[in-house]
């Protein structure tokens, strides 16, 4: 004989049983409630109920005794009637139950192919879809999408049908996804991704999609999450008017979204058209990736139109060759497919140390100086001979061109190229370049990347048309860019090291980096030889007759200069610390910054200009 308790305080709901039935194991004997909540009582065993202590209605305590029921032996479960116990029938293959199907129906939605004319129309364009190109850019089946039933907020003008098939993910599709899992592991290569979709209210930001926005940018920054963001789209959104707002000007996904800068790796991306808001957005990312068909603009033709300023058509407006040779494009692609795997490329930089690397041959690196030192020369040979095969990541390639910025690594791991341009003002620093170099240093110092910078500079470009762009104001950037790192920094100097210029890329001094070295090639000086000797020993030359008397003299001066200057004379006075083989310089680097690395631990997060 068994009694059967109550497991808690409730109300009889309804029995399933009567005095003298038969009962399997785990039979429902009587449903109860509590907290507006129905509960089971099971049978413990097979039995025969003997009687029931409560009628339906009436409340029991928690250990009140429900039921009794008479336990039978086993051979007498079949005489008393009791059936053996029946499996549970299986679920045909694909049935779902009506709440689940109620979400799978509604998810459909979401997909591409519920809507083919808008496809078709992308693809007419030579463009993706917004999920095509997160497919493209996450690992496969790890993209987890966030706010995928979000609609439009516009119920009181458009029918909640039309909403749900014309407004998809109120036109942002937003989730967390793997990116590069193969090189580095799922847990170091989780992302947030955010992509505007330009076929749903031409990707335009609405009340919605700015919720969905704030939600993954709160947990990037709380997670330390990199963000990519697809930013195709025509800015705010004025129709919609379930949510009332005279301006709507407390939104706080743009504040939000620079909030994240120097925090974690944040990727903007642009195929199609990006203006307005989407453009301010894009204007806070780390690095900018566009096609070459690209628009990217503050304004919109409508806005410029209805500012007064002219009928432009999209793209007339921020097309894409004035923005990579202005700066706003660092990477400049063929296509979204360029685009995505560029987004991936930049993103492996921040994501750890890669096992598998090919080195150059070293011996090539004792050619790229050429030996006439007037002779100007590709210090991009010098780039790819120094840092592991195919590693190279140029940013900023249109812009600044006296200094080239680029990511690669070196031995596997990430670093920051610095380098002199002697094809462009013969590698005198102007403005634009002191600009990106500046930036540049942030970007590496905010996320931890050594910074290995090659020098060949006579210096800051000097002149009254150069002064009237500011210069002082824009190279001095530099000097207080490299004061706030802490990062490794080495330098090496390829051939010219004069003044200030080659100071400010050398971190501000030649005892500020943790290697100070020079190939045989170096030569340094206050400032330009040529210009040291017309300055300094004017009184002599002009003591000699022109012509090749006084070229002679000249010539001489300047080779004693030269001498004076040269990288064994600088080493052999400790002015920089080594003159070494160019085919060594990967051991010296190497050394160099496996010997700082504990410096990369940063005790604050910098911040990194939008310029």
């Amino acid at each position: 004989m068994s009694d059967i308790p109550s497991p808690l305080q409730c109300q009889i709901v309804v029995w399933h049983v009567n005095p003298g039935d038969t009962v399997r194991a785990g039979d429902v004997l009587v449903i109860v409630e509590a907290m507006k909540m129905e509960h089971e009582v099971r049978a413990p065993h097979a039995g025969r109920v003997c009687e029931c202590f409560f009628a339906a209605g009436e409340t029991a305590a928690e250990g009140d005794i429900l039921l009794r029921v008479e336990a039978l032996a086993p051979g007498a479960q079949a005489a008393a009637g009791v059936p053996e116990p029946v499996a549970a029938p299986a679920l045909p293959s694909g049935a779902s139950r009506p709440d689940l199907q109620r979400v799978v129906d509604r998810h459909a939605f979401t997909f591409d192919t519920s809507r083919p004319e808008a496809m078709a129309k992308r693809h007419a364009l030579g463009l993706r879809m917004a999920r095509e190109n997160i497919a493209d850019l996450c690992d496969d089946g790890s993209f987890l999408e966030y706010g995928a039933l979000a609609v439009a907020a516009q119920s009181t003008r458009r029918s909640a049908d039309d909403l749900v098939r014309n407004t998809p993910a109120d036109g942002m599709v937003t989730g967390i996804g793997s990116i590069n899992g193969r090189l580095f592991g799922a847990g170091k290569a989780r992302a947030v991704v955010m992509s505007y979709d330009a076929t749903v209210l031409a990707g335009t930001q609405g009340k919605r999609n700015h919720q969905k926005t704030d939600r993954m940018l709160g947990i990037a920054l709380a997670n330390k999450l990199p963000v990519v963001l697809f930013a195709e789209g025509g800015g705010g959104r004025p129709g919609d008017v379930d949510v009332p707002t005279v301006a709507g000007l407390f939104v706080p996904t743009f504040a939000s979204f620079a909030r994240l800068n120097g925090q974690v790796p944040v990727v903007g991306v642009v195929a199609g058209r990006c203006f307005a808001g989407n453009a301010a957005l894009l204007g806070c990312c780390d690095v900018v990736i566009a096609t070459r068909g690209s628009n990217i603009g503050m304004g919109g033709p409508a806005m410029v139109e209805g500012g007064g300023l002219g009928v432009y058509t999209p793209e007339q407006i921020g097309p894409s060759p004035v923005q990579f040779t202005n700066g706003v494009i660092d990477l400049l692609v063929d296509d979204e497919e360029q685009a995505v795997l560029a987004a991936c490329r930049y993103l492996s930089f921040f994501q750890g140390r890669v096992k598998d690397w090919l080195a150059p041959d070293p011996a090539a690196l004792r050619h790229v100086v050429p030996e006439n030192r007037l002779r100007a020369y590709d210090t991009r040979q010098a780039m790819a001979g120094l840092v592991d095969q195919g590693s190279l990541l140029e940013l900023r390639s249109g812009f600044g061109l006296g200094i080239h910025t680029a990511l690669a690594r070196i031995e596997g791991r990430a670093i920051g190229l610095l380098v002199n341009n002697p094809l462009h003002l013969g590698g005198a620093i102007d403005a634009d370049a002191a600009d990106k170099a500046a930036r540049f240093m942030q970007l590496c110092n905010a996320h931890g990347l050594p910074l290995v910078s090659l020098i060949d500079t006579p210096g800051f470009m000097v002149g009254p048309e150069i002064e009237e762009q500011a210069q002082v104001r824009h190279v001095s950037r530099m000097f207080i860019a490299a004061a706030h790192l802490r990062v490794p920094f080495a330098a090496i100097v390829l051939r010219k090291g004069y003044g200030l210029g080659a100071m400010a890329m050398a971190a501000g001094g030649f005892h500020e980096p943790m290697l100070m070295a020079a190939w045989p090639t170096g030569e340094f000086g206050g400032m330009g030889l040529e210009g040291y000797v017309r300055l300094g020993f004017r009184k002599e030359l002009e003591a000699v007759p022109e012509g090749p008397q006084r070229d002679a003299l000249f010539a001489q001066l300047v080779q004693a200069r030269y001498d004076m200057g040269s990288a064994i004379n600088m080493a052999a006075t400790l002015e920089i610390d080594a003159v070494i083989d160019p085919a060594h310089s990967r051991d010296w680097l190497v050394g160099a910054l496996e010997s700082a690395a504990q410096r990369s631990a940063l005790p604050h997060v910098p911040a990194i200009d939008a310029w």
